[in-house]
């Protein structure tokens, strides 16, 4: 299980995001309050964010293989970074998957960037079980031996497909549900414009005010305004309007 955020708005100092607030993300790394599944997040660490005028380009990634509270540069980095679109994520690695910097979401390909809080029970048996027909090269491509990094490469091959972010989210998590009935499936995805999350199995929270969205598996209490998306419920934003729908 992991603790992961996402944030679509007005460009801000990426510290106001991740380390500053009470409860932030940074410290949820080691005292979550609502994670169900492990009761730390030591196992890496990863955000991704689109740089202020790279209006096309791809976005950023800064990832670990170490605890988010172990990087002595990085509270410093996250001061002087701005952005308008993130998302970070802090990881409880599930047993079975690989523990490199590699599987540390938020994954990426072209302006997409992905993160996935929660398991797969026999993951490899995923694409077989789904009738996925993932080819041998996507399966070997896959950055990092994980579920996260399965489910990112299903989602993917959607877009690159045509489905919109919501279908592409929508489908992938049907098809694992209808395998893995007891799958926990918190997504998040962004290509720098919009913003798409699923709820499925683990706490997911939302914010709206001022022009923007933020959606994070534990609210920050001293912050107004925190809506809990319901089970089973995808949510998507692109105006700063949210819009949740049942799976």
């Amino acid at each position: 299980m992991c603790r992961h955020l996402a944030y679509l708005g007005p460009e801000r100092p990426l510290a106001e995001l991740i380390t500053a607030p009470p409860h932030s993300l940074y410290e949820q790394s080691w005292s979550p309050r609502l994670q169900s599944h492990g009761t730390v997040n030591a196992d890496g660490f990863g955000i991704g964010w689109y740089p202020p005028g790279s209006r096309h380009a791809p976005p950023v990634r800064y990832r670990r293989a170490i605890p988010i509270w172990a990087d002595a540069n990085l509270p410093g980095l996250l001061d002087t970074l701005r952005s308008g679109v993130v998302v970070a994520a802090v990881r409880d690695a599930t047993a079975g998957n690989s523990r490199d910097e590699a599987a540390s979401a938020p994954f990426a390909s072209g302006r997409w960037l992905f993160s996935h809080n929660g398991a797969v029970d026999d993951w490899e048996s995923l694409p077989a079980d789904t009738g996925e027909p993932l080819t041998s090269a996507e399966l070997l491509g896959l950055e990092a031996r994980s579920d996260s990094a399965l489910l990112w490469v299903m989602v993917a091959r959607r877009l690159t497909s045509g489905h919109t972010p919501a279908d592409a989210l929508a489908d992938v998590v049907r098809r694992t549900r209808d395998v893995r009935p007891d799958a926990r499936l918190n997504l998040l995805l962004t290509d720098g414009g919009g913003l798409t999350a699923v709820r499925l199995g683990s706490s997911l929270w939302y914010r709206a005010a001022r022009g923007q969205v933020t959606v994070a598996s534990e609210p920050v209490p001293e912050e107004p305004g925190w809506n809990e998306i319901p089970d089973h419920s995808l949510l998507t934003t692109h105006d700063s309007t949210v819009r949740i729908k049942a799976l």
